[in-house]
């Protein structure tokens, strides 16, 4: 199965928790890893490339720091610039049909403040719904996502521990991930 990771983190190279998912993911000769703000740190995205790059891999994962309840900007962009309608969506969109996809995050809180009656009022997986129904929209088949919890105060030893479970996560078959 070939993957290509997509991290699009403004400051990725000031990121621990970023920083050790794709250094561990550097292992992994079957992963293509990118840097979306260094490929674009203008913002303007070659949709074109873009495009053609997501049909060559069986899976694609979004990597990013969850802050806001959202994405960070050039990532949303990426989204409305390249999930063209007639060729992502729509009666004639089926270029991402039955595609995978993962939503790889990072967050500074912990497990249980993203859980129903936390802190943030809601579990992660309700809070990443409007990034899934984008990916369904385009026919695609989401998976679950990973979430690396309370990375901030997180020591190198559970940074390192939690990128070894990011690559499996995303190497896994949709079977296992489903089940």
């Amino acid at each position: 199965m070939s993957i290509m990771v997509i991290a699009a983190h403004p400051h990725l190279d000031k990121s621990r928790a970023n920083q050790a998912l794709v250094h561990e993911l550097q292992h992994h000769a079957d992963i293509y890893v990118r840097d979306l703000y260094q490929d674009y740190p203008g913002g303007d995205i070659d949709v074109e490339r873009e495009q053609q790059l997501l049909t060559q891999y069986d899976r694609v994962v979004f990597q990013f720091p969850f802050y806001w309840y959202s994405c960070p900007p050039l990532l949303k962009k990426w989204f409305d610039d390249v999930l063209t309608y007639g060729w992502a969506h729509g009666p004639e969109g089926k270029a991402l049909k039955d595609k995978e996809f993962i939503l790889a995050t990072t967050t500074g809180g912990t497990e249980q403040s993203y859980q129903s009656g936390g802190d943030n009022g809601f579990t992660i997986s309700e809070l990443l719904r409007p990034i899934q129904r984008t990916l369904t929209r385009c026919n695609g088949i989401y998976l679950p996502a990973f979430v690396a919890f309370h990375v901030t105060p997180g020591t190198d030893a559970y940074l390192a521990a939690e990128a070894k479970r990011y690559a499996e996560h995303i190497q896994s078959s949709a079977r296992a991930l489903m089940h």
